[in-house]
This record gives C-alpha cells, structure tokens and sequence, in this order.
C-alpha cells in the first residue's frame, strides 16, 4: 500500500524502470514502435515520480508533461533539455501509435531508449 508521496514517487521509478527494461527486450527483439513506445512510458513514469513528490498529477500526457516543465524545468531543478527530451519522445510514440505507415528504425528505438536513460538518471539525481 501507498503510505505518501515518497512512496508514490519510488512506485513510480518503479514503473519507469521496468519500462525501461521492455524497451530494451523489444527493441533486441526487433519491435522497434513498441520498443520506442516503452520509452516513452519510461521517462513519463519518471516524470510522474518527481511530481508525486510536489502531490502533483494529470490525467492527460500533456498535462504531466506541462506540469513537469512548470515545477520543474522552469524552475531549473531539471535541465532544460531533459524536458525537450520527454516532448520529443511523446510526439514520437503518438506519430509510431496513431499515425499510417509511420517507420521506425533501429537507431530511432535505440537513440530514445538511450534518452530515457539520460532522463530516468536525471530523475533518480533530483529525487536524491
């Protein structure tokens, strides 16, 4: 169970860190989309761990991602290209979910599997 924020937000790494884990399963596997998908979901849990700690939260992928850059980004707790980063990756997953005949290759999975590495470790540094 869920005692308080702290717990929230390392149940929440949690969640990022075994997506992190699939994205790399998948992309060895050859599914890049689905590979550059739990990417995706990797840096998005992470962001929603470090808003757990302000009690902060958002049904929507664009408000957690608005929140994050809030409170975080423009605050310079985070850089400013870790919130670039997770911009970009969201515009990927829904181009590789939604849009036709949308190719992802190898590189693009691994350069975002690398990114949400960078962005999970600078989560880990900022929730230290």
């Amino acid at each position: 169970m869920i005692e308080d924020s702290t717990d929230l937000a390392q149940y929440r790494l949690q969640k990022a860190n075994d997506h992190l884990k699939s994205a790399e399963i998948l992309l060895n596997a050859g599914m890049y989309n689905d590979s550059l998908g739990r990417s995706y979901y990797a840096m998005f849990n992470a962001a929603r761990a470090l808003l757990a700690m302000k009690e902060l939260d958002s049904k929507k992928h664009s408000g957690v991602i608005s929140l994050f850059n809030q409170h975080f980004v423009k605050t310079g707790i985070i850089d400013r290209m870790a919130g670039r980063d997770l911009n970009k990756a969201r515009v990927r997953r829904e181009s590789s979910d939604y849009a036709d005949f949308y190719l992802v290759s190898k590189e693009d999975s691994f350069n975002q599997l690398e990114m949400a590495k960078r962005f999970i470790k600078t989560i880990k540094l900022a929730l230290e």
